[in-house]
């Protein structure tokens, strides 16, 4: 990878990974830090990276980044979650949006992450599996479960727009 295909990469990913990673970790430092991080190792592996795969190779590393620091920090605590899912799942007016994220903020990680690469960001369930370590049988299985639960979140009775 030449330096103007590195610069090209930055320009073309750098905010669908921060998105990813954002929306998996809802702290901005803490995305941007791991954004920053995943395009360093490009940079540092920019002679063994084909540019056709810097952008599964970044999603790869910011993903692998994301799981290290929440397995560091401990920041995501699912009882919480679902705690504030609870009292927040009882308001009247609500937003598509704010159902869709609250929905999606009920996922543990691994859920949360399939559902954004798939129908986020496109990726096909072998890609997801380069991305995340898990086997194509895992990632549809996790995936299907990860959508059956946002559908049940979605139709019950305080969700229903």
């Amino acid at each position: 990878m030449t330096e103007q295909e590195y610069n090209d990469c930055v320009n073309f990913y750098a905010d669908n990974v921060y998105r990813f990673i954002l929306k998996n970790l809802r702290h901005e430092e803490d995305a941007k830090d791991i954004v920053q991080t995943a395009f360093e190792k490009l940079w540092r592996n920019k002679s063994t990276v084909e540019n056709e795969k810097s952008k599964s190779f970044l999603f790869t590393v910011a993903y692998n980044q994301m799981i290290d620091h929440i397995r560091k920090n401990k920041r995501i605590q699912l009882k919480e979650a679902f705690n504030e899912s609870v009292r927040t799942g009882h308001q009247k007016n609500k937003n598509t949006k704010q159902v869709l994220m609250e929905a999606l903020n009920r996922l543990n990680e691994t859920q949360r992450s399939l559902v954004m690469l798939k129908d986020y960001e496109g990726y096909n369930y072998e890609e997801i599996g380069k991305i995340t370590g898990l086997n194509e049988s895992q990632v549809k299985v996790y995936l299907h479960r990860a959508r059956l639960a946002l559908r049940n979140y979605l139709v019950s009775a305080e969700n229903v727009l």
